[in-house]
């Protein structure tokens, strides 16, 4: 009985995550039953499949989030229903009913989203302007993919009323491309036009698609496991825990370690989201494109968590005038553009947390890009972009000295991110903005070059693995599809071999507590 209650009911301490053995004992169960329902080619095991998955990824969700399934049951039946009169009222022209039912389906997201994410930001701010005193008496916990999955109904509902997209006629085919549990948590975010195809596509695996699976499975955990786990619990955690006890230096390195995790943590998830998926027939957005080769902060956030950048650029800015006007007015092309990319970093900002740090670090980003767009412009007014495109040399020193200045600009700017990062929502202003403000007074005034070598020889561990991470990262894209491609090209015992290999590598990187996904909490 012990067992059966492990297995299936819900443990607010043990979530189920892609890095515990408990998942790939799942998946492999649910794998199996998938390949029984998936026999025959028809719409009727097409339609099985789909419900299977829906009701499997609907028990996912159970095991990370417990009974918050219920607000992911409601947003899904609500969503489902209301698309059919908006495409009905487009179809009639009746524009006001059309608009009446997207707004209550907006309503209905973004008041679970609000509520459970940003009641006490909320109250906060209330309390600054007006001098009151308020507070929120009970706890209020955050569901895990809230903000994911609710930016993925919304775009579902406004496509449909664009007539980009027509209403999923079947709901379990919908709550299927909602709950997906490969990506449920922590994304890609995916739009129906991208989905909802795929849903009624005949299964077909081949040996190089199982590679690419398996490739992309491993390289995740990988990720997850040997970059961001390790330098996260051995040394980062304990800078940002505590930074007045490290020098300045250790401080500056923890930002740049900090940069590095951040990205292999979902970055990895976003690969065994992607393999997992592959496995049984469907095809997830690629989310990441080696960011840390950007030239400017608005290449960054073209390469960085890319679904999140292209639902930003088609529900806010360009619905906010995009280059050609603010808020709805003419404007000068660069100045609308400015002022409509900061406002949408802002909101960006805001997805990510319920916090000013959060809204800091969207706006320090905003302001990146604006600065970036104009030093571009004036560059080619004055002549020097062509001069730099015209000389080899001088194009590749020009190169190195961009990736490096945005590097470290993303670097700091999250700061501010991850000093909001993993705390109580109703601590999380004054800590966070605590925790920033010390980091950044130890980097400025407790400088102390001669601990450099000593602290390479105790980390030195955690070094080694922030160098070879930044190498790979930067290594050239050709080689990277090179060699996944041979990966997926290779005989099924140079696989097996392969997989055997990097679990023994992986699992010494292990650490005691499983590390939860840093995006979960978004």
């Amino acid at each position: 009985m012990d067992f059966l209650y492990h297995t299936f009911a819900f443990d607010s301490h043990s979530p189920l995550l892609f890095t515990q053995l408990y998942f790939w004992v799942f998946l492999l169960i649910v794998y199996a039953g998938f390949a029984l329902i998936i026999g025959k080619q028809d719409k009727q095991r097409l339609h099985l499949r789909n419900i299977y998955l829906m009701l499997i990824s609907w028990f996912f969700y159970y095991k990370t989030s417990g009974s918050f399934l219920a607000i992911l049951a409601c947003v899904t039946f609500v969503n489902f229903l209301t698309a059919f009169p908006i495409q009905r009222a487009k179809r009639e022209k009746q524009k006001a009913e059309g608009v009446f039912w997207l707004v209550v389906s907006i309503l209905v997201d973004l008041g679970f989203l609000f509520y459970y994410k940003y009641a006490y930001f909320g109250v906060d701010v209330f309390n600054s302007i007006f001098g009151t005193h308020y507070s929120i008496v009970d706890t209020i916990l955050l569901p895990v993919g809230i903000s994911f999955y609710t930016f993925q109904v919304l775009s579902y509902t406004v496509d449909v009323y664009r007539g980009h997209v027509k209403p999923v006629h079947n709901v379990f085919d919908f709550g299927m491309y909602v709950a997906f549990f490969p990506q449920l948590v922590a994304g890609p975010i995916v739009r129906a036009s991208e989905f909802i195809q795929q849903l009624y596509r005949p299964f077909h695996m081949t040996h190089k698609v199982m590679g690419m699976s398996v490739f992309w499975i491993l390289n995740g955990l990988a990720k997850k496991i040997i970059l961001s786990d390790y330098i996260a619990v051995n040394f980062v955690d304990r800078v940002f825990d505590n930074p007045l006890l490290f020098s300045g230096f250790e401080n500056f390195f923890a930002l740049f370690a900090y940069s590095l995790q951040v990205y292999a943590d979902f970055s990895g998830y976003t690969d065994i989201a992607i393999g997992v998926a592959m496995l049984m027939g469907f095809y997830l957005p690629k989310n990441f494109d080696s960011p840390y080769k950007s030239r400017n902060p608005q290449e960054f956030w073209r390469r960085w968590h890319q679904s999140l950048s292209r639902w930003l650029k088609s529900y806010v800015y360009i619905p906010l005038g995009g280059n050609r006007t603010i808020f709805g007015h003419k404007a000068n092309k660069l100045l609308a553009g400015n002022v409509n990319s900061f406002a949408t970093m802002l909101i960006g900002g805001l997805w990510h947390g319920a916090s000013w740090n959060f809204v800091i670090w969207g706006g320090l980003n905003g302001i990146g890009m604006i600065i970036a767009k104009c030093w571009h412009s004036l560059k080619e007014r004055i002549g020097v972009e062509q001069y730099i495109q015209n000389h080899k040399v001088v194009h590749g020193i020009d190169d190195v000295l961009c990736i490096a200045l945005t590097f470290t600009f993303i670097t700091f700017t999250r700061l501010f991110f991850r000093a909001s990062s993993n705390l109580d929502p109703a601590t999380a202003n004054e800590v966070a903005w605590q925790t920033a403000k010390q980091m950044m007074g130890q980097i400025v005034g407790a400088w102390d070059s001669s601990i450099i070598l000593p602290f390479i020889r105790e980390y030195h561990a955690v070094v080694l693995l922030f160098v070879g991470g930044m190498i790979i990262h930067w290594l050239p894209t050709k080689f990277k599809r090179w060699y996944r491609l041979n990966f997926a090209l290779l005989p099924w015992w140079g696989m097996v071999l392969c997989v055997v290999v990097v679990v023994m590598v992986v699992y010494q990187f292990v650490t005691a507590d499983l590390q939860p996904f840093i995006y979960f909490q978004f």
